[in-house]
């Protein structure tokens, strides 16, 4: 026997699925006239703004209120720019600068992008507190590691979206900023009390709260004070009694992406993932980036079987079907976009590279880029100062593989500028810069999270918070390096 409509219909509507490609495929469409709440788009669905455009007007021929999600960070994340890298410096530029009328006239330039696409829901900003420097994860997406900092520019990013008519969606709930793991991949611990929760993680999103977010994401954590076993996204101490009945959160709780590691492990399945998310507390069920018509039947399924067997009462899922709609109509009714100011995110940029040491004199350096890994919340996108060199030869290396005598032999009578990212954290890095530095002159530019380490003997050490091409750029003219 097939499902019930009815149950098929409400079951859809706690979903936010995907697809593949730059066109909508019929079966999203079609499922969204079904009673699918939306989709997400990923660098996949992203070819060029007109494209975009366009998708988002045949989803909205499935159903007018579709929500269209999108993680648009700025700096290290971004889906728009994921050919070129974002024209905005990210959270961690941001909070360095310090200045939180910037902060949302920056998010509200993002929102304004997003408006103008047809884009409803932006799955930002991250507010967790980057309280470890070897945090995998989070780093450059935090504002910093100070959590009234991080309060104040959350609430600013907030304001900037929502002014554009663009939705807000805070993370990652209760706080993501202390692992030293990456959920994604497994199911990352804070074995704190919720003492240092209340007092280091959770002031930002109390200011999301104040500030009128309208929807907040959930963490693949474990905290054992208050998930027990499980990550934060099924636990219903979190969502309920923190999130709402402490926090007096009323928006939409969405749930990061259920095929992640940290949940479709601890649940056996992005089946009983939805389900125990459900249970929990949330609304907004987030399936992930690899997503077809089967998968979501099969969640569909899921749901609709604990709904018969007891694991889900309806009232419950229909609570979140009704968040989720909330959701909807409050983004298809908000205001008209605000105008973008040309150039902002570069000047913001430019304000927030710190310099240690002197950077005169580099007139032709050796530029070394020293490879590494990204992320799949970052997603491989470019950066580096390559694009903004006006006259400066530049090589692609590999840390721990790097003979650094055969760098200085290539470099000659110039200096070396060495580029990295989070290079207290890269295999062979800070070695690399330390061999290089003890014999020949060294400037090192840090784009990812600088942590505490400092190269010995380096001419110049330049942070610029962030690898986006707005970091690159303004790093290039610190340097007197740009075309």
């Amino acid at each position: 026997m097939g499902l019930d409509p009815g149950l098929r219909r409400l079951a859809l509507s706690t979903l936010l699925a995907a697809y593949p490609g730059p066109v909508p495929p019929d079966w999203a469409v079609d499922l969204l006239a079904e009673g699918l709440a939306g989709h997400t788009l990923f660098g996949t669905n992203i070819h060029s703004p007109a494209q975009v455009a366009a998708s988002t007007s045949a989803l909205r021929a499935g159903r007018s209120d579709v929500i269209i999600a999108i993680d648009e960070e700025g700096g290290d994340v971004t889906r728009l720019a994921h050919a070129t890298g974002s024209p905005y410096p990210g959270n961690a530029a941001l909070g360095a600068v310090d200045d939180v009328a910037l902060t949302r006239e920056v998010y509200g330039a993002i929102g304004a992008e997003l408006a103008a696409l047809g884009i409803t829901v932006d799955l930002a900003p991250t507010v967790d507190v980057n309280s470890s420097d070897d945090n995998p994860v989070i780093g450059t997406r935090s504002f910093g590691a100070d959590p009234a900092r991080v309060a104040r520019h959350s609430a600013a990013a907030v304001a900037g979206l929502q002014a554009a008519g663009v939705a807000a969606c805070a993370k990652h709930f209760p706080g993501h900023g202390a692992t030293v793991a990456d959920s994604h991949y497994e199911l990352p611990t804070v074995d704190v009390p919720p003492a240092v929760l209340r007092e280091r993680d959770l002031p930002p999103f109390a200011a999301v709260v104040g500030a009128g977010v309208r929807a907040i994401m959930t963490a693949h954590i474990r905290v054992p004070a208050l998930t027990g076993d499980g990550p934060a996204t099924f636990s219903r101490a979190v969502l309920v009694d923190l999130l709402r009945g402490e926090y007096g959160f009323t928006g939409t709780v969405i749930t990061d992406a259920l095929e992640m590691k940290g949940a479709a492990l601890a649940a056996g399945g992005v089946g009983p993932a939805a389900v125990r998310a459900l249970a929990a507390g949330a609304d907004l069920l987030c399936i992930g980036a690899r997503v077809d018509a089967g998968l979501v039947e099969l969640v569909v399924a899921e749901i609709v079987d604990a709904l018969a067997d007891g694991r889900l009462e309806r009232a419950r899922v229909e609570q979140a079907a009704g968040r989720a709609a909330e959701l909807a109509g409050w983004a298809r009714a908000a205001g008209t976009p605000a105008p973008v100011t040309e150039r902002l995110g570069y000047a913001a940029a430019l304000r927030a590279v710190r310099v240690e040491g002197d950077v005169t004199g580099l007139a032709k350096p050796l530029v070394v880029q020293l490879h590494a890994a990204s992320t799949i919340a970052e997603g491989r996108v470019p950066w580096g100062l390559g694009p903004h060199l006006a006259d400066a030869e530049e090589v692609r290396v590999v840390a721990g593989e790097t003979d650094p005598e055969a760098l200085r032999r290539l470099a000659g009578a110039r200096p070396i500028v060495l580029v990295g990212r989070h290079l207290h954290r890269l295999a062979g890095g800070p070695e690399l810069v330390d061999a290089l530095a003890a014999t020949h002159p060294v400037t090192v530019v840090e784009m990812g999270w600088p942590g505490r380490w400092r190269p010995t003997n380096a001419r110049a050490f330049v942070t610029t918070y962030g690898a986006s091409h707005a970091n690159g750029r303004a790093a290039a003219e610190v340097l007197g390096l740009a075309g």
